[in-house]
């Protein structure tokens, strides 16, 4: 599977694909979620899911960590995703979740897709994303064990979907 975020409308051509608007304080985004890749057009933001659960198309709030990871880290991050804990999909008004891995940039794209905006900040109240980012700043954190892996601070966007 595979994302692509688009800045300006969604073609006739690609409306064949399931696809969905965000609004947010960047502006307006279109994302196209799609089978195959997207050979001709390299200049837009492309992702190949490489972790999904759920569905994002009925969502109305989505939340996009990006992280920027070196080349020499990309495999040490993505194995730390793939084994993650997995307890966001059991919270209420959790929709869906994709580990996106850049396909024409450095930085990854952890997005998940929620019914609400206070779904998403119950989740980061609750016991449950206390427990998944646990070791995030001890030494069995991946910024202690791998310093080197990311290229530089993530960060954090939020969209209302339309």
């Amino acid at each position: 599977m595979y994302l692509y975020i688009f800045s300006s409308p969604i073609t006739d051509a690609r409306k064949e694909h399931r696809y969905f608007t965000l609004q947010g304080e960047e502006g307006t985004h279109y994302v196209v979620e799609m089978d195959n890749p997207i050979e001709e057009d390299v200049a837009v933001p492309g992702y190949e899911a490489i972790d999904a659960s759920g569905t994002i198309e009925d969502s109305k709030f989505i939340v996009m960590n990006n992280i920027p990871v070196t080349e020499e880290g990309r495999a040490a991050f993505e194995e730390r995703f793939m084994n993650r804990a997995r307890k966001v999909e059991g919270e209420s008004g959790f929709s869906g979740i994709r580990v996106l891995r850049p396909l024409n940039s450095d930085t990854y794209v952890i997005l998940t897709a929620w019914d609400s905006k206070d779904s998403f900040e119950a989740w980061q109240k609750s016991q449950a994303f206390s427990h998944a980012h646990a070791k995030r700043d001890t030494s069995e954190g991946i910024k202690v064990q791998a310093p080197s892996i990311f290229a530089r601070p993530s960060f954090v966007t939020t969209y209302a979907v339309e």
